[in-house]
């Protein structure tokens, strides 16, 4: 069953304005140093904003969002980024919007986004996705089966992912109550910096032989 673009534009649109009153959490990037010489420094939470009369219809525009990414990778799932890279006229709106494609049996895999609830609805396909409560929470799984158009939310924060558990391609689209939501995939994060985690403290973190974690690093090595 295919659901018409206008419903998903209409829902994503009703969903994403919904929450988007509370605009971005404080700050909106990772981090912030303070320095002494403010020629060499740079606006925070947010960009430099042109004179508005200046402004016009490109700035609020982003096209093809119709147009399926390339899924041809080890997870086998392209994430198409609309936030305020790509629409400057985002800028101090809070909102954004991606478009996720998945090849069969492909995933968005662990991740977090640090700066804003998501809230995803599937477009075509069958997805397994979820989200992981916190340690105080005592780490509960909430994951339910979608069918295209259902909806699901991930709280701001939770570590999430979605697996195209079909036989078929599968779309949905995500809107993010933030310009720039930030993402942290878990895999990429902890086995793939630069430099390195020492081998031994991930070991003993995972309950894994350090040769294990020596392996996993260097397949993530940037």
């Amino acid at each position: 069953m295919r659901v018409p673009m206008f419903l998903v534009l209409i829902t994503i649109s009703a969903l994403v304005i919904s929450f988007a009153e509370a605009n971005d959490p404080s700050p909106l990037q990772d981090f912030c140093v303070a320095i002494g010489d403010l020629k060499n420094g740079v606006f925070v939470n947010g960009k430099f904003c042109k004179d508005p009369k200046q402004a016009k219809a490109e700035d609020f525009f982003f096209p093809g969002l119709n147009k399926a990414g390339n899924t041809t990778n080890r997870v086998k799932s392209n994430v198409t980024t609309v936030n305020v890279d790509q629409i400057p006229g985002l800028n101090t709106l809070g909102i954004s919007l991606v478009r996720i494609d998945y090849a069969p049996y492909g995933q968005n895999p662990p991740h977090t986004h640090p700066r804003a609830t998501e809230i995803l609805v599937l477009v075509e396909g069958t997805l397994y996705v979820g989200f992981v409560s916190s340690n105080q929470d005592n780490n509960r799984l909430f994951a339910k089966v979608l069918n295209p158009g259902d909806v699901f939310v991930f709280p701001i924060g939770m570590i999430h992912f979605q697996v195209n558990i079909g036989k078929t391609p599968a779309v949905a689209f995500a809107g993010l109550n933030s310009q720039n939501a930030g993402v942290i995939t878990i895999a990429d994060t902890v086995f793939g910096s630069m430099p390195p985690i020492n081998p031994d403290i991930l070991a003993q973190a995972f309950q894994l032989d350090v040769n294990v974690v020596k392996d996993l690093e260097a397949k993530f090595k940037n």
